[in-house]
């Protein structure tokens, strides 16, 4: 982030899609927090900051009457927290772009915050509408994309707005350089052996990461529910437990490829198996090839935990991205955890540890131990694509 920001208002673009409770608290603030820096460092310059991010999905999940529901989806709900955190009072602009908006961003001073409006509110931010990134773009001399999370999204504020600004005027900020440095510390030499650890409910979701991860990986490690498509695919009775049918000649093949590439691919030995999808449901362990009719793997067994640990702990890149189990379930939260601690031992004998992911992020925050791997990324979708190899359409924005 090499830009002179001293007297410049700086347009930056970042990711507090936030969760938030049924009064509008925020639960999680890891990402507000993770952008603090680069705001911080605009501001210590002598910059002025404007924010615009998105939150939620307000055009798919509009009121009764079609109208949009701003009071669920507003930023101002953030504000406070925003202020509180940065030590200052954030102004709030209630549209995203207008007179209005120009107005608060011109009058801004060196070390002034502004917050303007949820982005999805206009349809054409999802849509990449010149029009709507070119007015955004009037609200800045200088544009920073901080938002990794929604880098792979050829989004009006994320992609478009940076074709208004020169390449000496917008930058990528230090947490999406950070994302980009960890992630390449993976994909690119990493030191070995490099494990990674798969988990969630499809095997669909990760095709491409799984083939990526192939060419360099030396250990896969599958769990989660997705781990039962390759357990049906090669024989296994996995009673009701989640599959996709129509992926069992894939899962085949993926299994036939790993053997070819000399890849070690491990599969859970044993599960914890439920008679419901319920937290008081009925619980046995049995051999996740040897599932009951009618009951189902929740997640991964006391063996399952060890074999996995013991490749964690022998590795030297671990790259973690979906839980073991229905974690959000204590029964069936100890595979999940079990793999938090595999990598934050791992860490602390000296192995580079990602955690990419939704999922695997809040799982790893809710079990306190993101301080005690080396990087937690604050990007899902984002993370997977870049590391599916896929060139994501807001970081080739800012280098055009």
């Amino acid at each position: 982030m090499d830009l002179k920001f001293s007297n410049k208002r700086v347009l930056v673009r970042v990711d507090f899609n936030v969760p938030l409770d049924k009064n509008h608290k925020i639960t999680d603030d890891t990402r507000i927090r993770k952008a603090l820096p680069t705001i911080k460092h605009i501001l210590k310059q002598g910059g002025s900051v404007v924010l615009m991010s998105h939150l939620g999905r307000p055009q798919k999940k509009k009121k009764e009457d079609g109208s949009l529901d701003v009071d669920r989806f507003t930023l101002a709900h953030l504000r406070g927290h925003l202020s509180r955190l940065l030590r200052k009072k954030v102004q709030f602009c209630p549209e995203t772009t207008g007179k209005e908006a120009l107005k608060m961003a011109r009058a801004l001073k060196a070390g002034d915050v502004l917050l303007v409006e949820n982005t999805r509110f206009d349809p054409g931010e999802t849509k990449g509408d010149e029009k709507l990134a070119k007015e955004m773009s009037r609200l800045g001399h200088l544009y920073v994309n901080d938002a990794f999370g929604t880098a792979h999204r050829a989004h009006a504020s994320t992609a478009v707005v940076a074709k208004f600004f020169n390449k000496n005027q917008k930058s990528a900020g230090l947490l999406l350089q950070a994302e980009i440095e960890n992630a390449n510390k993976v994909l690119n030499d990493p030191e070995r052996p490099v494990t990674a650890v798969l988990g969630g409910a499809k095997v669909s979701d990760k095709i491409q990461l799984i083939g990526q991860l192939m060419n360099f990986a030396n250990n896969i490690i599958v769990g989660g529910a997705m781990a039962y498509t390759f357990i049906k695919a090669q024989g296994g009775k996995v009673g009701n437990s989640l599959v996709e049918d129509d992926k069992l000649k894939l899962a085949t093949r993926l299994l036939e490829k790993a053997k070819k590439k000399g890849v070690n691919f491990y599969l859970p030995v044993d599960s914890i198996i439920a008679d419901k999808f319920d937290v008081k449901a009925k619980r046995e362990t049995k051999p996740s090839k040897r599932i009951k009719k009618g009951w189902m793997g929740l997640d991964i067994g006391p063996q399952a935990r060890k074999d996995f640990a013991k490749v964690i702990g022998g590795s030297k890149t671990v790259l973690w991205n979906g839980p073991m189990g229905v974690f959000e379930m204590k029964p069936f939260a100890k595979g999940t955890l079990a793999i938090a601690k595999a990598l934050a031992k791992a860490t602390d004998k000296g192995a580079f540890t990602l955690v990419g992911g939704g999922d695997s992020v809040a799982a790893i925050s809710q079990m306190e131990l993101d301080d005690d791997v080396s990087y937690v990324s604050t990007g899902g979708g984002a993370m997977l694509e870049f590391l599916e190899g896929k060139e994501l359409p807001g970081i080739k924005a800012i280098s055009e």
